[in-house]
């Protein structure tokens, strides 16, 4: 898949749209952009098929139990205004006639055919079976760290102030299961971001292991929160190695070594993964 950025379409596009989201009396409206940018934002949020719940950032995990609680659906946490477009764009990514009528679509995937495939995955190993996988990668690695800080969720956070965002949206997507996320998101596909299908297998194999729960998910990024971490260091590497398989930037563009990802893994309730 190649990644679309929705911006540059937005020149010369007039067109009209309803949003999607359902925003919260409490939270303020979105700040005002060029009409070029709200007609392509209301066209992708439009054909967007799940509803969206807007709730402060401070608010999000706590109204992220709440829907999940209510049993009609996974909430998933995307982000800002930003992260709700990239979401949106992403997913009708093989769909151009949204923003230019007449464009030939491509086949799309049923979310039942993409669940199907998964299943049939088996995880990790099967990701070297994957186009994108490289094989030639190697962690580094390193002593085990003398500490290690407790992760925490960051979906609704902006990471270059700390602060949580004003305005955060919440995706339900029609599923008791939250490894089927990827699926009906129709998300990952691009460099080394392994597609749908492998998401959904390593994310159920996760679930199984650990109670592994998608509790976030942006343009480029995935937050887990675990209910069993692993047990001892054996473990902790053992899972470290898998991260590093299914998303080396864990490690190469992150923790720097394999054993300190495996402390994270062994300190947090939270698993944080994020693709270039």
């Amino acid at each position: 898949m190649t990644r679309r950025n929705w911006i540059a379409g937005l020149m010369g596009l007039l067109a009209t749209g309803r949003t999607a989201a359902q925003v919260s009396p409490a939270v303020e409206r979105e700040p005002s952009m060029d009409q070029p940018m709200q007609a392509v934002r209301a066209k992708l949020r439009a054909a967007f098929p799940y509803p969206v719940t807007t709730v402060s950032g401070a608010q999000a995990l706590a109204a992220w139990e709440r829907i999940r609680a209510e049993g009609k659906g996974w909430p998933v946490i995307v982000g800002d205004d930003e992260g709700l477009d990239a979401i949106c764009d992403q997913f009708s990514i093989d769909t151009p006639s949204i923003l230019s009528p007449g464009a030939a679509d491509l086949p799309v995937q049923p979310v039942e055919r993409i669940v199907a495939t998964s299943r049939m995955i088996a995880m990790p190993g099967d990701l070297a079976k994957w186009q994108g996988y490289d094989s030639s990668l190697v962690p580094a690695n390193g002593p085990w760290p003398a500490r290690t800080e407790q992760g925490e969720m960051t979906a609704a956070t902006d990471l270059l102030t700390g602060k949580p965002y004003d305005r955060v949206h919440i995706v339900t997507l029609p599923t008791r299961t939250s490894w089927e996320v990827p699926a009906y998101l129709r998300w990952g596909g691009w460099n080394a971001c392994p597609p749908a299908e492998y998401q959904c297998a390593m994310l159920r194999r996760w679930q199984e292991r650990y109670g592994a729960e998608l509790v976030g998910i942006d343009r480029d990024t995935i937050e887990l929160r675990v209910k069993r971490r692993p047990r001892d260091r054996a473990e902790a590497l053992a899972l470290a190695h898998e991260c590093y398989a299914y998303c080396p930037d864990t490690v190469d563009q992150g923790v720097d070594t394999i054993e300190a990802l495996a402390a994270t893994l062994m300190a947090s309730d939270w698993w944080f993964f994020w693709w270039d």
